[in-house]
This record gives structure tokens, sequence and C-alpha cells, in this order.
């Protein structure tokens, strides 16, 4: 059997196996459906057809969701579960995810519409590297001794210990639907948290089969629950006084709204939100390696992806070379259903995003921009989200294009010739995720990754990232740090405790 044939038949296994009834919500331990018996249905971008019906979670099971996790983390089994043994579930579900990993990409790509080869290798292999590095934190992470001075004189031995924050709310988004969900699962179990994950409706398939991992892994009931449906279940997630922290990746407009409920009992907030980031192209940069690594900055995961490069300025002398060559890396790609594969370029995820990518097209050309390729559905596309790989000439800078994220396949190209506008223009913007700067001069690429305001910055590369190095960005970007030691700090917290020894 052919690799095509061998996916288009898993994919058709596993929906045969989803369609027999509604996907349940995960909680403590159990699947069970909503308790307004509402469902919904999920469907596959590739061909607009739904895959199954999920459950519609509401508020009356965000509180059972709660209630089950707040009871887990004072359980004995989980709470006084040693360091070493916690690490060691945690690396037992990276192997279950190992074992799963084909049937996890191809789930994946029916639900997301991103090609299934793909998603195995940043998806599914990043989640699995994600748990695998945050299985090695609970021997490692713990408080200090400090030498304090009290006035009066006293022998006192000060030391702080890391406890676990608590019960969290996890909502992830629908672009990578899985790795988003490891980025948040696993420093919270890592660190001794219980978590309601709340996936984006678009997508609920991955993060329900990963809760199921879970508990093969052997992590007890009620310390990872799933909630299923649309913001109202979000919502409740912020609102509920019984969830002590939330974490968010997602739209800026989301983020600011989170903020303002989170405020009925300061629980604390992490925020991952948009970005429009600039790839900027010095007339010394090595032209064919920017040109490849630019087009798989904005069309990677068909530019849903938040720290897309959406917005070139390329030097006046190298601007029409490099365009082309980008434009040629474009044309290059193969549109289709993801799990084809010999595709590398699918379907948006939905007929709303279509729509929102579609119309920025519209307006950009309305504010003056010139379609250099792409701009709307490939031809023998018809079913489906799909949408061409966008490149917009002639932008400029006060142009919503070049201003807002679109999320999508749509490139806004600019043309500069003097740095110190070119630093001004690169941070003029409401975001600060990312950048990327390509030069062969190293004190350039120095002074200007010290001049552009973004939480990261590649030189010479683009969209790596590394369990081990903090993630996150400047002004409405977000607020916190994924991945690395920050990010168990943001799902713990610090206990100062004082022994009079005197």
């Amino acid at each position: 059997m052919s690799e095509q044939s061998a996916t288009f038949t898993q994919a058709e296994t596993l929906c045969s196996a989803l369609s027999k009834g509604p996907q349940g919500l995960i909680i403590d331990g159990k699947s069970v459906q909503a308790q307004s018996g509402k469902t919904f249905a999920t469907v596959n971008p590739a061909t607009g057809k739904e895959i199954c019906q999920v459950a519609e979670g509401g508020v009356a099971d965000v509180d059972l969701a709660v209630k089950a996790a707040r009871k887990a983390l004072e359980d004995p089994s989980w709470c006084d579960m040693s360091a070493v043994d916690r690490s060691l579930l945690l690396n037992r579900l990276a192997d279950l995810i190992e074992r799963d990993a084909a049937e996890l990409a191809v789930l994946e790509c029916i639900d997301n519409g991103k090609p299934a080869t793909l998603t195995q290798v940043v998806e599914i292999e990043g989640s699995i590297k994600t748990f695998r590095y945050f299985a090695g934190w609970p021997t490692k992470f713990g408080g200090e001794t400090l030498p304090v001075s009290p006035r009066s004189g006293a022998k006192i031995l000060n030391y702080t210990v890391r406890e676990p924050v608590g019960v969290c709310g996890l909502i992830v988004p629908w672009n990578y639907p899985m790795s988003m969900a490891a980025w948040k699962v696993a420093p919270a179990l890592a660190a001794g948290c219980t978590v309601i994950l709340k996936p984006a409706e678009q997508t609920p398939l991955t993060a329900l089969r990963l809760a199921e991992l879970a508990l093969e892994a052997g992590i007890p009931p009620g310390v990872f629950n799933v909630i299923t449906g649309f913001g109202e279940a979000g919502a409740a997630l912020v609102d509920h006084p019984g969830v002590d922290k939330v974490a968010f990746t997602g739209s800026t407009s989301v983020g600011k709204a989170i903020v303002r409920g989170s405020t009925v009992n300061l629980k604390k907030v992490s925020l991952e939100l948009g970005g429009k980031s600039p790839q900027i192209v010095l007339p010394d940069a090595d032209l064919d390696a920017a040109a490849a690594s630019i087009a798989a900055g904005i069309f990677f995961n068909q530019g849903q992806t938040c720290t897309a490069g959406s917005r070139l300025y390329a030097h006046s002398s190298i601007h029409d070379d490099l365009l082309a060559r980008v434009a040629d890396h474009a044309a290059k790609l193969t549109i289709g259903n993801g799990l084809d594969p010999s595709v590398n370029f699918g379907p948006l995820v939905s007929q709303e995003q279509w729509d929102q990518v579609n119309s920025y097209v519209e307006i950009g050309k309305s504010e003056g921009a010139d379609v250099m390729i792409g701009g709307g559905r490939p031809q023998a596309h018809n079913d489906g989200f799909f949408f061409e790989p966008t490149i917009m000439a002639n932008a400029g800078r006060d142009m919503r294009i070049v201003r807002e994220e679109i999320f999508g396949p749509v490139l806004s190209a600019l043309s500069w010739s003097d740095p110190d506008d070119l630093v001004a223009q690169a941070n003029d913007s409401d975001f600060g995720l990312s950048a990327g700067i390509w030069t062969n001069d190293l004190r350039q690429a120095h002074r200007l990754a010290a001049a552009v305001k973004a939480g990261t910055v590649w030189v010479n590369c683009f969209n790596l990232v590394d369990n081990a190095t903090p993630f996150g960005g400047f002004k409405q970007s977000g607020w916190g740090r994924e991945h690395g030691r920050q990010a168990m700090e943001l799902y713990s917290e610090v206990k100062s405790i004082w022994i009079n020894l005197s």
C-alpha cells in the first residue's frame, strides 16, 4: 500500500470511529456528554464536510471540571507524588504520543487542514519533545536558602519553596492544536497543577485524544480535564472563582477580554497573543537563503501562525530581485488535501477564516497595494477552504494589511533605503512578538536585533523554537513567557519560610 493510500485509509478508519457518536468532554477521568445535551460539528477544512459531533460544554460543565480539578489537586495521589514519579508520568505520556504519532498527525490533518506529513514532523514530534523537556523539571525546580538580616538580630533560617499555582484553565487556539496544548499542559503538570484544557471549537479532536493518553499513562483522574465548546466555555473558565490561573493563546482582542474577566478573583494570567512580524533584509544578505525562509515564514501552515513574517522590508537595491525569488518559492508549493504526502500547502481552517483573509486582500487592493501573486481561491479547489499564497507588493506603512494581523498566507512587501526609518517602521506596530533580520554584517545584525522591539529576533533564520528558550512577546503580543524555566514559574507560587533559630 502506498503512503498516500495508507494515510487516506487511516483517515477513513478514524472518521468511521468518530462518527459513531458525539465525542464527550473529559471530566474526572471519564468521557461525558455536556449537561445541556448540546453538540456541535467539527469540519474537515479540506472538504468542508462534517467529521463528527462533539459535546458543547458550557458553564455547568466547566463547574464540574473545576470541582474535579480542585479535588485532584488536593488528592495525595497527585499532590504528594514525588518529583521522580511525576517526571516518569510525563515521560510515559511522551512515549504514548510517540506510539500514536502517525494516527495523531492524521487526526490533526482532518480537523485542522495542515498536511499530515508536516504535522507529524512539527506538531506531534514537537509535542513529544515538549513533554520530555518538562519531564526533567520536577526534580530540578525548587526554592533557595537566602541570607536575611532581621533588625532584632535573631538567628533566622529563611528559605523559599515552589508550590503549584493550583487549578489552571488552559485555552488554546486552532492553528497548532496539539503543540499549543503541550506547551501549556506539560509545564502545568510538571509544576504539580491540575488543568482544564479548552481547545478551539474548530479543532477539538487531538485535545480529547491527548487527555485519553494522559489517563493511559497513569495521570490520576481529575488532573487533566478537557472542555470542548465555544466562547461560553472559555469565559466560564476565566470567570470561575475556583480557577487559579488562566493561560491563553489567541487573538489580542480575546486576550484583553480575559484580562478583564480575571479580576473576579485576581487569578494569574499569561497571554500569547497576536503578531505582525517584520522580515528585514539588508542589501548584503544571502538572497537565496532569505527568500526560502521568508516564503516558509509566511506560507507555512497557510500563514496561520502568530509569528508569521507577514511584513517584508527589503532594501530598495534588492527588493524586486528578492520578491521574485519569494514568489518563485510560492509557485512551487503543492496545494491540496493534506492527507496526500505530496501536498505541503493545505486549506485555511474554516470558511470564517477564508472570508477574513479574502477581505484583507480586497482591503489591500483598495488601499493601493498590488497583488503580485495569488489573491484568491486556487483553481481546481472548489471544495474546502483553500486560499492561494499571496504577495501584496507596493504596500504602504499605513495600510491595514501592514498594520493588522491577517492570519493567512498574505505577505505585505515594502521597500526601504533609510536605516533609521527602517527601525521606526519595524517598530511602528501594536505587536512585538518576533522579527527576522537578514544580513552578513555582524555589527548590523546585533544593532538591529537590539533596536527591534520583539520578544524573539531571528538572524539569518526564522521561526525556530525550542523548549529551552523563552517564547513570548512585547506590547500587545502578550504577557509572560512560555518554555524554559519561565514556563515553570508561570505555574507556580513562591512561598518564603522563616525559622527562628535563636
